[in-house]
C-alpha cells in the first residue's frame, strides 16, 4: 500500500488554509500537491474539524469489520444450509 504524505489532521489544516486564503492554487502550489488532490481531499474532508476526522476514520474501521463478521456469517450460514439440503 503506498504511503501517504500527510496525515488527515494536516489534510484538513491544508483546507482550512485555502478557505482563509481564498485561493486554492496558492496553497497547492505552496504544499506541493497537485490541484487534483486539493479538490479530491476537499470533495471527502471539507467542512470537517481535526474531531470530525478522527471519529470518520474509526467510523470506517468499525464498518470494515462489521462487514467482516457479515461476509463470515453469511459463508457459515450457506455451509449450515449446504449440510441440512443433503441429509434430507
Amino acid at each position: 500500500m503506498k504511503k501517504k504524505r500527510f496525515t488527515e489532521e494536516q489534510i484538513v489544516r491544508i483546507l482550512r488554509e485555502a478557505e482563509t486564503v481564498g485561493n486554492a492554487s496558492e496553497v497547492c502550489r505552496r504544499e506541493n500537491i497537485a490541484s487534483q488532490t486539493f479538490y479530491n481531499w476537499k470533495r471527502k474532508y471539507g467542512g470537517m474539524q481535526v474531531s470530525d476526522v478522527a471519529r470518520l476514520k474509526a467510523l470506517e474501521k468499525e464498518n470494515g469489520q462489521l462487514k467482516k463478521i457479515v461476509a463470515d456469517l453469511t459463508l457459515d450460514n450457506s455451509m449450515l444450509k449446504e449440510v441440512v439440503s443433503k441429509k434430507w
